[in-house]
């Protein structure tokens, strides 16, 4: 009876435990994760321990997205999770995604998490067609993401078709185009390769500032209807608030910079923008939903903090983590200009063993050459040797006929006393004999000649063997040393390493910050050069175009193009003509319930927030 009570006491406070806990899902760009959290966690700690997990310490540009009804939602630091209106089955899915968008993502984005966190999520939106792109820049923005997928561009590996299962482009810019997959993937590989001597992180960086210069980038769109009904957009990004018209997100009607806004507030679904100049008229609209009214003015007060906090000096924990970024890229720079080396010596030295192993082919078949000459040789002499003998023994066997032509003349002398008549037929006879005999000792004196000449031929004809056995011999010995001198080449080789080993070690801080300075000097040409590759990628595809399928969001762009306005061109005039030292000094955000902070030559400015039943006002004060 005790045991079973003892049993019952300890499920019911296992399931006590039990629910104090609750699961949460959080969806990234890259990978999903589950935590358990208690139930009295406020935002903030289950954004810390994402963060943590994620090894991700810029944490201001993020922030943890919820769906709510037809809207979306960021989740409130200052509250616990549970009392918000996030998704109550479990688990309960939130997407950590950058909620506040750099002005300079070169100069702000120190860590390699949070670039390419970035590059993931701009990646996903312009593929996706939420951030408008033209087909040149797509092109150019396809080849950054292979580079960054597929690392530095190899022709032996990268083969034609390796892009084949990759979405690299908007649909709306494939069906622009009269071009297969194949033409599109032979242009996108035709910019990978001009990509060399770039790592994974610098393409993404490139990819991210050349993505940070389209229209639609970082601005967050919201429906709004101004005093006459007319239906707007309010678009609000790092740099202020812009106005649209609903069809045109690319080209705003109106900008606000966030240092020309005095005042920003609403009350119930009215929204009143009051600019710094008081002689401007105050711009007031109105929004569809109290929810959507939260979520612009959130948008708002957090990227004027990004705004503001970019004009002040930096805080002590960026600054040390830009230092330790600063040394990180230098440690890589050496460990790549090291590989660089390396890399080159090992070319080198390849070179040289296919020129060694090439020398050593040629050496052989100088060898085979000399070896048949030699056998040539030997049988040409066995021939003339042959021919030698047989001419000697037909110049005794002629001799031998002219020694019995002699005796038979002798015999022929003797007999010719025996008559007149005989005489004269000896004498015939013997003129005939001597006539014959001439002849055969002119033939045998001919054949000595030929068996004396053939004789010669025969010590030429050795001669060339032993010349040719002296050659091969040559030969054989300069393929003995072949060997050695590779060992050697292997053993200068290891010799060089270890004195660029040693060189690194000692390689001076001082003269790689002149070549990054040198890097940045080289920045203005690179953007050339980036715009003459875009309007090269432009001029090779506009044949193709068809007209026809363009949308509105690709004709204004055309129009923008043609007039060289865009969405900054007018801001940034803006921008350039205000007196940032007459105007805004400030260099602390006041706000409520913290004490006051007094700097001499500065003047203050705060955001106030006040809150009742249906009233929030928000007021900057430069």
């Amino acid at each position: 009876m005790a045991s079973a009570l003892a049993a019952k006491i300890g499920l019911n406070s296992l399931k006590r435990r039990q629910a104090k806990n609750f699961s949460v899902r959080i969806c990234t760009m890259e990978s999903d994760m589950e935590f358990s959290c208690e139930v009295k966690w406020k935002g903030k700690d289950l954004f810390d321990l994402v963060c943590r997990a994620l090894g991700l310490r810029e944490t201001w540009f993020f922030g943890l997205q919820y769906n709510v009804k037809d809207t979306v939602a960021w989740l409130k630091m200052e509250k616990r999770v549970l009392d918000q209106e996030v998704p109550k089955e479990e688990p309960i899915t939130l997407h950590f995604l950058a909620k506040f968008y750099p002005e300079n993502a070169e100069e702000e984005l120190v860590q390699d998490i949070t670039q390419h966190l970035y590059f993931l999520q701009v990646k996903k939106k312009i593929l996706e067609e939420e951030i408008h792109c033209p087909p040149e820049a797509s092109v150019l923005l396809a080849s950054y993401a292979v580079h960054a997928k597929y690392g530095e561009y190899d022709p032996i590996v990268h083969k034609p078709g390796f892009l084949a299962q990759e979405e690299l482009l908007p649909k709306r810019v494939i069906n622009l185009y009269q071009m297969t997959a194949e033409m599109w993937e032979e242009r996108i590989t035709a910019c990978y390769a001009e990509h060399r001597g770039r790592t994974r992180d610098e393409a993404e960086m490139e990819y991210l500032k050349i993505a940070q210069d389209l229209d639609m980038y970082g601005v967050n769109y919201f429906p709004i209807r101004n005093k006459k009904g007319t239906d707007l957009l309010l678009g609000v990004d790092a740099l202020g608030l812009h106005i649209y018209e609903p069809d045109n997100r690319l080209t705003p009607k109106c900008s606000f910079p966030w240092n020309e806004i005095r005042n920003i507030s609403y009350s119930d679904k009215e929204f009143t923008i009051k600019p710094l100049d008081k002689k401007t008229n105050v711009f007031k609209f109105n929004s569809s939903r109290l929810r959507v009214n939260k979520l612009i003015l959130q948008l708002c007060i957090g990227n004027h903090d990004l705004f503001m906090r970019r004009r002040r000096v930096d805080s002590l924990e960026v600054q040390q983590m830009k230092a330790q970024a600063r040394e990180e890229r230098a440690r890589k720079q050496v460990e790549r200009q090291r590989l660089q080396r390396e890399k080159q010596l090992r070319e080198e030295a390849e070179r040289a063993r296919d020129e060694l192993e090439r020398r050593l082919i040629q050496l052989q078949d100088e060898a085979h050459m000399a070896n048949e000459a030699l056998l040539r040789s030997e049988q040409t002499a066995d021939l003339l040797a042959e021919k030698a003998q047989i001419a000697e023994e037909e110049a005794k066997l002629l001799a031998q006929k002219a020694a019995e032509a002699e005796t038979e003349m002798q015999r022929i002398k003797v007999t010719a006393i025996r008559g007149q008549e005989e005489r004269r037929l000896m004498e015939q006879k013997m003129l005939e004999a001597e006539m014959l005999a001439l002849k055969m000792a002119e033939e045998s004196e001919r054949r000595a000649k030929e068996a004396e000449q053939l004789k010669l031929d025969l010590q030429e004809a050795r001669e060339s063997e032993r010349r040719a056995k002296h050659k091969l011999l040559e030969i054989t010995s300069k393929a003995v040393y072949t060997v050695p001198l590779l060992s050697r080449l292997d053993s200068d080789l290891s010799f060089s390493r270890e004195n660029l080993s040693f060189d690194f070690k000692d390689t001076d801080m001082k003269r790689l910050s002149m070549e990054i300075e040198k890097e940045k000097v080289e920045y203005m040409e690179k953007s050339k050069h980036l715009q003459e590759q875009l309007n090269e990628l432009k001029t090779e595809i506009e044949s193709l175009k068809l007209k026809e399928r363009e949308t509105p969001l690709d004709i204004i762009h055309n129009q923008n193009t043609e007039q060289g306005t865009s969405k900054h061109s007018n801001f940034k005039k803006v921008l350039v003509s205000t007196d940032y030292s007459s105007k805004m000094h400030c260099t602390h955000v006041i706000l409520p319930h913290r004490s006051l902070s007094v700097h001499t030559q500065a003047v203050t400015h705060s955001w106030l927030v006040k809150k009742s039943t249906c009233t929030a006002v928000v007021n900057i004060f430069f």
